[in-house]
């Protein structure tokens, strides 16, 4: 595995859990203020991980976004 799929596979991963707390939330999954909070947190610190990994990819391959989606 070369750098760009391990950072494909952790771009995926990362939208992968993402889009579970977003069900979470949206299911009225969440059981008090405190979780919602640390979820809302998990998710902005998520986004930023992924943009950043977007980002590097970015700079070495000519359509990361085409790339990551494949």
């Amino acid at each position: 595995m070369d750098v760009a799929d391990f950072a494909k596979y952790v771009y995926n991963l990362l939208g992968k859990r993402e889009e579970q707390i977003a069900d979470m939330l949206t299911s009225g999954g969440v059981q008090n203020f405190e979780q919602y909070q640390r979820l809302v947190g998990e998710v902005q610190g998520l986004v930023y991980a992924k943009e950043e990994l977007k980002s590097l990819l970015e700079k070495n391959i000519d359509d990361a976004e085409d790339f990551i989606r494949s």
